[in-house]
């Protein structure tokens, strides 16, 4: 009796084995006999080799000797799973469908010691527009109509006694969406102050603005221009960035619309700053200048954007 135990324990045993045997087999063959696409080692192959063609080394931040504080810009890397999924549907290597990683600088603009802003960085297709304000309103609802026409954010840049005699109309700025800044607070020339009138000048604006937009205010732009190493200096203090222009509207002169466009379009450039004021030739002609900006292939965001290290 114990033999036929054993010859039916071992007759299954064998049997268990013949078929995971069998059913391994049968993988294996399925496996086996499974078309190879030879065309995907290919391209990713080929995306490995165009790679570093692509590939930009991230560039930071620094001091110009003549554009001063300048942000860095990220760098980029090729991925290259990313790219190639991109491009299995058409089989083919496509440098319009290659997909980046950015790599931060090692140097951000914040850890540059105190100077002045005056652009972005050259190679970046954005440009500002610094509208500084310390007088009138009867053109800001015009300006503000037709910025938000193209779907542009600005920088205005308020006087602090501007900002106590019209409350509403900085509010109604600021709920648009725009940057607000800091221009002093009664138009001084900041060159010619003590360290102590610069810094009341400072304090005493930022009081009046963040008061009655409830938000802190970061960047600064002296009156006229007019600034000195101590200007700066105090401002840094106050955790604020000091802006300047490099394209200038002169609007402040009333030339014609054309004229003050064809001024703006003849120097406007990677990363400019355009300076302009609420005067009636920017109001009739903001809505053309936007246009043409445009189509010269610009985007037109606020300093902060402009300043971000982002390709």
């Amino acid at each position: 009796m114990a033999r036929i135990y054993y010859k039916a324990i071992m007759f299954f045993v064998v049997l268990f084995a013949l078929l995971f045997l069998f059913k391994f087999n049968l993988v294996s063959f399925n496996l086996l006999s499974l078309p190879v696409d030879k065309k995907q080692p290919a391209l990713l192959e080929e995306i490995k080799q165009e790679a570093p063609n692509y590939n930009e080394e991230a560039e930071d931040a620094y001091i110009d000797n003549v554009w001063k504080k300048t942000p860095g810009r990220n760098g980029r890397k090729v991925n290259i799973q990313k790219s190639y999924k991109n491009m299995k549907e058409s089989e083919q290597f496509d440098k319009e469908k290659l997909v980046f990683d950015e790599i931060k600088p090692n140097v951000s603009l914040e850890q540059l010691p105190a100077s002045p802003i005056y652009r972005g960085h050259p190679e970046k297709e954005m440009v500002t527009l610094l509208i500084n304000v310390s007088w009138g309103t009867e053109h800001i609802p015009v300006m503000l109509e037709t910025l938000k026409e193209h779907e542009v954010k600005a920088n205005f840049f308020i006087e602090g006694q501007w900002a106590k005699e019209n409350k509403s109309t900085l509010k109604m700025i600021d709920e648009q969406g725009h940057l607000i800044g800091n221009h002093g607070f009664n138009h001084p020339d900041m060159a010619k102050m003590t360290a102590p009138q610069i810094k009341e000048q400072i304090t005493k604006t930022n009081d009046i603005i963040e008061a009655i937009i409830d938000k802190p205010v970061k960047w600064f732009a002296p009156p006229s221009g007019s600034f000195t190493d101590t200007v700066v200096k105090i401002a840094d203090q106050e955790q604020m960035e000091t802006i300047l222009w490099t394209v200038d509207t002169i609007d402040w002169q009333k030339p014609s619309a054309s004229v003050m466009i064809n001024r703006v379009m003849d120097k406007v450039h990677p990363g400019a700053t355009i300076l302009m004021h609420p005067t009636p030739v920017v109001a009739e002609g903001l809505d053309r200048l936007l246009v043409d900006i445009k189509q010269q292939g610009y985007r037109v965001h606020t300093i902060e954007q402009l300043m971000q290290e982002t390709r």
